[in-house]
């Protein structure tokens, strides 16, 4: 599934980027209680302003993107601020993607609407009572030439896996950068 463009446009949009990373998602920050000690995969981190934030609290992160890019700028972030972090280059829209990858007792997933296959692919890799937290445009976000239909997540994104995971925690926030939603799910 390409999401909000493809890797050539995320790779030249975080060449052009500042040096600075921009501040972690408002929800993981507002909901970084219910993750639980350990280990952390950011999904489709980009250049890692969710991943340096869960360093600073103390998690153990992965970051997987398709950009090189991204991951370049993720791990001169880490150097510079004295963390280290392991990046993984992983297109998800190939199958089986996630294979060489351990178990986490977190999966982050911001700003990227996994599809049903790899929201099924990504609950292999978390432990049991471990948490997925899912943030991004939701279903009343207005649609538009970089945020489309498609890209919106939505409840039924997480029929496959519903029968492995609680919802612990739903929100919908609205801010200047549009409608988001928020989804706490625990494995049992």
């Amino acid at each position: 599934m390409e999401y909000m463009g493809d890797k050539n446009y995320w790779d030249s949009k975080f060449e052009i980027r500042g040096d600075s990373l921009l501040s972690p998602e408002k929800a993981l920050v507002n909901n970084i209680g219910y993750l639980k000690t350990g280990t952390v995969l950011d999904v489709a981190c980009g250049d890692g302003r969710n991943t340096l934030y869960l360093l600073q609290k103390g998690f153990d992160v992965t970051g997987i993107d398709f950009s090189n890019r991204a991951l370049e700028r993720l791990n001169a972030f880490a150097t510079r601020a004295g963390y280290e972090v392991e990046t993984k280059q992983v297109d998800l829209s190939g199958s089986n993607s996630l294979n060489e990858l351990k178990n986490f007792d977190n999966i982050v997933i911001n700003h990227y609407r996994a599809s049903k296959e790899v929201l099924k692919d990504i609950s292999k890799h978390i432990n049991d009572e471990g948490i997925l937290f899912v943030c991004g445009f939701g279903y009343k976000h207005k649609v538009d030439f970089k945020i489309r239909q498609e890209d919106l997540i939505l409840e039924s994104d997480f029929e496959g896996i519903k029968n492995m995971f609680n919802l612990i925690k739903y929100e919908e926030n609205e801010d200047e950068r549009g409608f988001f939603v928020t989804y706490i799910l625990k494995k049992y």
